[in-house]
């Protein structure tokens, strides 16, 4: 990562923004999903916060992403290879550390799921540590000194429901940032204290984004809507990295069959959340309904639920569903997939607004979804719809919008033209850019 100095004469006229992952530690993202410190920097695409970067620099702005490590011990500054952006690893506090130290799950929302059953005797004692400890996470003067030192305008949180949300709007005094918060799923509380602390850092942050209408709607209903400024700014994607490709091309270098009709899906492997579970459901009430001897469900991902999805794969027998159990971090590589297929599906129970399916979109598939967070937004609905959009956890419904799609060469490619429109209007870098820079350095620096 380059130092202050070159970023002195690279320009001051260019603006710094400050992005902080949802989390305690990186390594809470990092060690389930195999990744190391170092995969994250050279490689690892797989999150909105690298669209972001990518969407700031159109317009001109900078990114530092700002993560937290119980492993480092020392202040670390790293490139993200693959956006340019700067990673700034802080180490976590040591009173977090000591406590975590006999902790089992930081993220517990009992005091029995954090410090494990044998704390049951004196959880009495425990609560208040319980309660304290996502408060403890965040070294706020240690952050204002580093944040100061790259000459950092702006600070975004990932997820204002969620306790350092919290502890950055009301340190505002020490460092002296604006302070906004960002919604990518997290709507909801796992500590009594936020109850208290909540709605304050909400009034007192500089703003929210938020992409998906039924989310702003209840920030407005729980806040009020007086309680902050509010911006509806959709997650972006390349759409000249993600766009169609020759299909055909794809399949053979992929050695997919020409002739079928291929449903894809990618993403993270998580089985609850992702809905993989009802996939599966789906495509096995579609073999018995109407057949899929000419269809092939195409999974790529990785992630900790991966043996599941195989084990289910097996035991359904499905000779028609090819899962690569790795995840993809090239976008070209990924783009290789999409491209290969006639239709994307996203079964998801609990989305806050994915990027995977605009992805697709740009792509110029055509998307089958369930309605969890922010799809209806995605995918639209009537004439400028871009796909179909059912009941969450309908494995029946799923497989009916799987089968007019793949049975509908017409309509598919119709909606996919859509798709591609929507995402080149609504959903790229520069439209992102724009909103945010607009959005974060009010100012207009």
């Amino acid at each position: 990562m380059e130092d202050r100095e070159q970023r002195a004469r690279r320009g001051a006229d260019e603006p710094l923004v400050a992005l902080l992952p949802w989390g305690f530690a990186i390594e809470d993202f990092l060690d389930p999903n195999g990744l190391t410190i170092d995969t994250f920097c050279e490689s690892f695409r797989g999150s909105w916060m690298f669209s972001y970067a990518d969407a700031l620099r159109t317009v001109g702005v900078e990114t530092l992403f700002v993560c937290f490590s119980r492993t480092l011990k020392g202040v670390t500054r790293r490139s993200h290879v693959p956006t340019g952006a700067g990673i700034l690893f802080l180490p976590l506090p040591r009173a977090y550390r000591s406590v975590m130290g006999v902790a089992r799950d930081p993220y517990g929302r009992t005091v029995r799921q954090m410090f494990g059953r044998k704390a049951l005797p004196v959880a009495p004692l425990l609560a208040p540590a319980k309660e304290l400890l996502p408060y403890l996470s965040t070294p706020v003067r240690l952050l204002a000194r580093e944040l100061r030192r790259e000459g950092v305008a702006s600070v975004l949180c990932q997820e204002y429901e969620f306790p350092r949300f919290d502890v950055c709007v009301l340190s505002k005094p020490v460092h002296g940032f604006r302070v906004f918060g960002v919604y990518q799923g997290g709507d909801y509380r796992r500590w009594r204290l936020e109850r208290l602390v909540r709605p304050r850092a909400i009034r007192g942050c500089d703003g929210l984004i938020v992409g998906p209408s039924a989310e702003a709607e209840r920030v407005a209903r729980v806040y009020g809507p007086a309680a902050t400024k509010v911006a509806r700014i959709l997650n972006p994607v390349d759409v000249e990295v993600f766009r169609p490709i020759d299909r055909r091309a794809a399949r053979e270098r992929l050695r997919l069959s020409p002739t079928a009709r291929i449903a894809v899906w990618h993403g993270r492997v998580q089985l609850p959340k992702k809905g993989l579970d009802v996939l599966l459901k789906a495509w096995a009430e579609l073999g018995r309904e109407h057949g899929t001897a000419e269809s092939v469900l195409l999974l790529v991902g990785g992630g900790e639920d991966a043996g599941r999805v195989e084990a289910e794969i097996r035991r359904c027998g499905f000779d028609n569903v090819v899962f690569v159990n790795r995840m993809i971090h090239d976008p070209h590589e990924l783009r290789t997939y999409l491209g290969a297929a006639d239709v994307y599906v996203i079964p998801s129970r609990h989305e806050g607004f994915a990027v995977a399916p605009i992805e697709a979109m740009a792509c110029g598939l055509p998307v089958v979804a369930s309605d969890a967070g922010g799809m209806i937004d995605i995918v639209g609905s009537g004439a400028e719809g871009a796909g179909i959009v059912v009941r969450r956890e309908d494995p029946v419904a799923l497989a009916a919008a799987l089968h007019e799609l793949l049975a509908d060469v017409a309509r598919s490619e119709s909606l996919g033209a859509i798709a591609r429109r929507r995402a080149v209007d609504e959903f790229s870098l520069e439209v992102a850019g724009a909103a945010l820079r607009s959005f974060l350095l009010a100012d207009g620096r």
